[in-house]
């Protein structure tokens, strides 16, 4: 190198470090434009479960610790209401009806929404129409629909004696009978609920690549052998999160209860969510129905929740 090049690149500077990448800060500005922008859509949001659902989570734990009759605030009990909870028969006996809704509710309605999913996925004639069928009880109003089915099954008046005394057959108690209640609510409840899970099998069945059926049929898969390895695998997920929200349909089932038969006969039908409204809006026990509350707010979070890490230790989830 000669004296002359060593000279200007002596007098040459070195370029200044910018402490970081040349647009660092246009980066910043860009992040934190896109997170004024969500929060503008996902504050008003966000204010809504807290006023709405956060909020009143606490003021109604704060009742659960007193004996308020709704009208007054009432005394501190402490924990009392949940002791109480022990010896109640009432509070037993709609947890064994609400469990006993959820064994019968759960397999049925999925096994019955597969089986419809299949049928419906076939390319037959006028297919929309039988899918807008399974569809309307669910979309219909649950309080009309308790109504309807509390005529229908009327021990006097209904059709459904009607037609079993006309073939011969005795009549039956249905809905005042507490041997039969529940499994008539419970066919109730399935027939107005189990098109929702038609519609999100039938959208998972279209998922499966028409390939992959093809291939197994060429393979010489007969439809159980299909349904067995091919169907099933693909909708356990599917099944999981319907047997969860179907749980959760369980534990909220109040509307059919008081439009047919008010938790009775003899508390035959009575569920935990229709105990509470009882406690708080018949007896006016307010504090104690609180209790009653929260004891279900945690049972159905645990059952929930070992749901999921069941489903997910065994594959159903990813």
């Amino acid at each position: 190198m000669s004296a002359a090049t060593a000279t200007r690149g002596a007098g040459r500077r070195a370029p200044a470090d910018p402490g970081g990448p040349p647009d660092g800060g246009r980066n910043v500005r860009r992040r934190l434009t896109d997170q004024a922008a969500a929060w503008s859509f996902a504050g008003p949001s966000t204010l809504l479960v807290l006023g709405f659902s956060l909020l009143p989570m606490g003021w109604a734990f704060r009742l659960s610790l007193t004996d308020s009759d709704l009208v007054s605030e009432g005394q501190g009990v402490g924990l009392a209401n949940y002791r109480t909870l022990a010896h109640d028969p009432v509070f037993w006996k709609s947890i064994r009806n609400t469990a006993e809704l959820v064994g019968l509710y759960i397999p049925v309605s999925l096994l019955l929404g597969l089986a419809v999913a299949l049928l419906l996925n076939k390319p037959i004639r006028g297919i929309g129409f039988y899918r807008a069928c399974f569809l309307v009880p669910f979309v219909a109003s649950a309080a009309a629909e308790g109504l309807l089915m509390a005529f229908v099954f009327d021990k006097d008046f209904g059709v459904v004696n009607g037609l079993l005394t006309r073939t011969g057959l005795p009549a039956q108690g249905f809905l005042d009978d507490p041997s039969q209640a529940m499994l008539v609510i419970t066919g109730i409840f399935v027939w107005t609920q189990f098109g929702f899970n038609v519609v999100i099998y039938l959208a998972a069945l279209q998922e499966i690549p028409k390939e992959v059926m093809e291939a197994a049929s060429i393979d010489g898969a007969g439809p159980w052998r299909t349904f067995r390895h091919i169907v099933v695998p693909s909708v356990r997920s599917i099944s999981l999160f319907l047997a969860v929200w179907g749980l959760i349909d369980c534990l909220q089932f109040f509307d059919l209860l008081l439009t047919t038969t008010k938790g009775g006969p003899v508390n035959s039908t009575i569920t935990i969510v229709y105990y509470v409204w009882q406690l708080a809006f018949e007896y006016f026990t307010a504090g104690y129905g609180a209790a009653v509350a929260y004891t279900l707010f945690a049972g159905s979070l645990a059952t929930i929740v070992a749901g999921l890490v069941f489903g997910r230790r065994k594959g159903f989830l990813l």
